[in-house]
């Protein structure tokens, strides 16, 4: 690969926002193993801030770094309005990322979907980005989601889900043979992302699709995720933690304290083995490195 020369744009990301941007990128990638030598990466772009930040911090590792591997900054248009397609043509042409754009028609395809259509829309986009990485010899795909998304996917999947979980830096595709997804900006919160745009005097795609266009209420509250955003905003006003202490639940489960649990089709309940004294670990109640759960 030729050594390019970094624009000024990107000189903001390791100068100005070295510390809340490049570094976390980075302590992301290492962390959770994210890029391995070989892989050819499809860093996918849908046009907003996130993935056009990803697509510049993922140039920058790939000049400098030890580790070798390739890269194809693909965008999928499923249906933008012309003036929606040319502001992420002009966005990748300032910030000097070499994009391949392929069309689809999810949007036209999901237009009439009265049930989650944004669901809908996710899925199809998802299988769209695998087929046309692996057509072009990619092994993984990278997306944009950052830290908030995933604190707000821990919550949403507690208080509408019934359930607990969360984004994972990186999964295996189920449907794409050696496909792989990854997230390198896993550690990144938004509102740098959106402090580094602003700096930058950057303005960026939001979804453009025809729900988001006709649901006025977006930004108050108009989804699941907008009313998590919120509740998250009034939070952190008496608890500045709040962010990192959500993230940390998923990182310190103990299964001696859950009802109940799966690892895929495979069900577990504490009733299962309660009589016996065997905690969900498999080891004698009281016995175990964190002993038993005192009443309340």
């Amino acid at each position: 690969m030729a050594r390019e020369i970094p624009n000024a744009i990107e000189e903001t990301i390791v100068g100005k926002f070295r510390r809340s941007i490049w570094t976390k990128f980075l302590k992301g990638i290492r962390t959770y193993d994210l890029i391995q030598p070989g892989d050819r990466i499809a860093v996918c772009i849908s046009g907003g801030k996130d993935s056009m930040l990803m697509a510049k911090c993922m140039q920058r590792l790939q000049r400098y770094s030890k580790i070798p591997f390739e890269t194809a900054y693909i965008v999928m248009d499923p249906g933008y309005a012309p003036e929606n397609r040319q502001q992420i043509i002009d966005n990748a042409e300032r910030l000097g990322v070499p994009v391949q754009i392929f069309d689809t028609r999810i949007f036209h395809a999901v237009d009439k979907i009265e049930q989650n259509p944004c669901y809908l829309c996710a899925r199809m986009r998802r299988g769209h980005l695998y087929q046309h990485a692996q057509s072009l010899g990619c092994n993984k795909i990278a997306l944009g989601h950052h830290f908030d998304d995933v604190i707000e996917t821990i919550l949403m999947g507690m208080l509408y889900g019934s359930q607990v979980q969360t984004m994972m830096p990186k999964i295996h595709s189920e449907n794409f043979a050696g496909m792989e997804l990854i997230r390198p900006m896993y550690l990144v919160r938004e509102a740098d992302i959106i402090k580094w745009a602003e700096h930058n005097g950057l303005h960026f795609i939001r979804c453009a699709c025809s729900v988001t266009q006709q649901n006025v209420t977006c930004e108050t509250g108009g989804s699941k995720r907008q009313e998590v955003k919120l509740l998250l905003r009034e939070l952190r006003k008496k608890s500045p933690a709040i962010d990192m202490n959500i993230f940390r639940s998923v990182e310190n489960v103990n299964l001696n304290t859950i009802i109940s649990y799966h690892r895929g089709e495979e069900y577990h309940h504490f009733l299962d083995t309660y009589d016996a004294g065997i905690t969900n670990h498999g080891t004698v109640s009281g016995q175990g490195r964190g002993g038993t759960q005192e009443e309340a």
